[in-house]
């Protein structure tokens, strides 16, 4: 076997046969990477600029990074186990005769402690790992205490309640010490849900919302505390869906109490939002908006269902009560923070939109007067425009409102439909005819409001042949009028070279004669339908002839 020295031997020769066959070139100096200036000749920037990769300095940094998922799951899975084995042992034994109900329920609380404190034990060496052993502990203990009470009845409501508490609030101190949020989603789960088991526990719908209203402002406490939403957003709804279900189990007629604990949860859960911006500095990101929209939705039927049933006439009130203190939350909110908050503004946005449709617009207004709502949301969106700068924005749920409301009642009033009971009916047609084309004239001026010129005045010309229709009962006026806007149309795109204004003419042009052909002449005299034709012919020739004046201008 050959040594050491050999092989080097070789390495060497083999090197010096190498170099015979290369062409001589130029030897190279490198300059030094400790020297000052050799950074600058290889044209690296500092290290102090650009350290180098967390996974290049400590090559474990990156393989724990591809199996940290692994790890949790080995993890969770071996904690579930453990209390498998608990469950499985106590059964065993039961089955087999060796322990009494009263030593069954005392192994479960011992293998719950047991969990807890192997975890508190291993926390030094892996925080985040060891805290799985304390959480299968904690559902140990809940069984063990709902068992206890349901199944064996061992103990009494308040001996089951107090457990319960502590429970619960033991599993916020673990959830703090081992830095984990999965044991106050415990706790809020443990607390809420107690109830359910112990049906006893609120001797009245007073105590439940007590009860509820404390671990609320628990746990937005909690909340702001640990620095996650998440805690007292799953308190929130599990508050709402509880209480109901469990007050409508014990007592419906005590609706007050209902009432007011909805009230309570309200404010308890907006203060918690709101302080949690304000406490943290951070403004609500999308994906909470999106989580905390069902929750709005979800208080908003439940309320609104039982006013609607208690207190029909101040049901609509109270609605838009809830939504002004919503918006002045997030107003002071906007103050406090001195940031935009578009995530909290489209949140805020749809629940105001939402009351304002049903409470507002459906509930308060007559229906005699929609039509007129309608047709002042336009110029009350200029004056906002105007009083507030053209910059002002406008969340997307206020304009989808907005937008259904006229879509509504313009479908309303020029095709006629039930609206003989509105008052000035017949102008309504023309007055959204002047109204879209002012609106036409003015969103050309706003860049942010251009695309809706077009789609403006193509709707303001079919509300203003609706509204001859509904204005002349004979027909040939009818053609006539309509030939006329059309005119005017054209003369005033010729006017201000305007050839949007003339190509939109062609819409009026088309209905005029397609009214005529189909139906005017069919059903009229012989002399009528001598004196439509001669309008028609008129006013098409008449267009025509303008219409290719302003193609020339384009043309120049």
């Amino acid at each position: 076997m050959k040594t050491i020295q050999e092989r080097i031997a070789q390495i060497e020769a083999r090197l010096e046969r190498i170099e015979r066959f290369l062409p001589d070139m130029p030897a190279m100096e490198m300059p030094e990477p400790d020297t000052p200036d050799a950074e600058e000749e290889l044209g690296a920037p500092p290290a102090a600029q650009t350290p180098p990769p967390r996974d290049i300095l400590d090559p474990s940094f990156a393989a724990a990074s591809h199996t940290l998922s692994v790890t949790q799951i080995l993890g969770w899975t071996g904690a579930t186990a453990l209390v498998l084995a608990v469950a499985y042992l106590i059964r065993l034994a039961l089955d087999a005769g060796w322990l009494t109900p009263g030593r069954q329920l005392g192994l479960a609380v011992l293998s719950g402690f047991s969990l807890i404190g192997a975890g508190l034990w291993l926390r030094k060496s892996d925080r985040q790992y060891a805290s799985l052993l304390p959480a299968g502990g904690l559902v140990v203990l809940f069984l063990s205490i709902y068992g206890a009470h349901l199944y064996y009845h061992f103990i009494g409501v308040p001996l089951a309640a107090g457990a319960v508490i502590l429970t619960c609030l033991a599993a916020l101190w673990l959830g703090r010490l081992f830095e984990s949020e999965l044991y106050a989603l415990f706790a809020v789960v443990g607390s809420y849900s107690a109830p359910f088991m112990m049906h006893t526990l609120a001797g009245s719908v007073t105590d439940l919302v007590i009860y509820f209203s404390a671990w609320s402002v628990l746990f937005c406490m909690y909340s702001i505390w640990i620095g996650h939403r998440r805690t007292y957003l799953l308190a929130a709804y599990l508050s709402l869906l509880g209480f109901h279900f469990l007050w409508k189990e014990m007592a419906p007629d005590e609706w007050e109490a209902a009432f007011a604990f909805q009230v309570i949860q309200f404010l308890i859960f907006l203060g918690g939002a709101i302080g949690f911006s304000v406490r943290h500095q951070r403004p609500m990101h999308k994906d909470e908006a999106i989580a905390h929209l069902p929750l709005l939705l979800i208080f908003y039927a439940l309320q609104y269902s039982l006013l609607e049933n208690h207190l029909p006439a101040l049901a609509p009130w109270i609605a838009l009560g809830t939504a002004a203190v919503l918006l002045l939350a997030y107003l002071f909110a906007k103050h406090v923070l001195n940031q935009p908050l578009q995530s909290g503004s489209m949140l805020v946005g749809a629940y105001v939109s939402l009351v304002l449709f049903h409470a507002g617009y459906m509930e308060l207004v007559p229906d005699e007067l929609t039509p007129w709502v309608a047709l002042l949301l336009l110029p009350a969106m200029g004056l906002y425009f105007y009083a507030r700068g053209k910059a002002s924005p406008v969340t997307m749920p206020v304009k989808i409102l907005m937008a259904v409301i006229f879509a509504i009642n313009y479908q309303r009033v020029i095709l006629n439909l039930d609206i003989n009971e509105v008052p000035g009916h017949q102008l309504l047609a023309l007055l959204f005819a002047v109204e879209l084309y002012v609106a036409y004239v003015l969103s050309r001026k706003i860049p942010a409001l251009e695309s809706l010129s077009t789609p403006a005045l193509y709707v303001g010309h079919i509300a203003m042949m609706s509204a001859a229709v509904q204005i002349f009962d004979d027909q040939l006026l009818i053609s006539l009028s309509w030939g006329v806007v059309a005119l005017a149309c054209l003369w005033l795109a010729f006017k201000y070279r305007d050839k949007a204004l003339g190509k939109s003419s062609l819409l009026i042009f088309a209905t005029s004669a397609a009214k005529v052909m189909l139906y005017d002449l069919s059903s009229s005299t012989p002399l009528v339908r001598i004196g439509l034709l001669v309008v028609l012919g008129v006013t098409l020739y008449a267009g025509g002839w303008m219409y290719r004046k302003i193609e020339l201008i384009e043309a120049k």
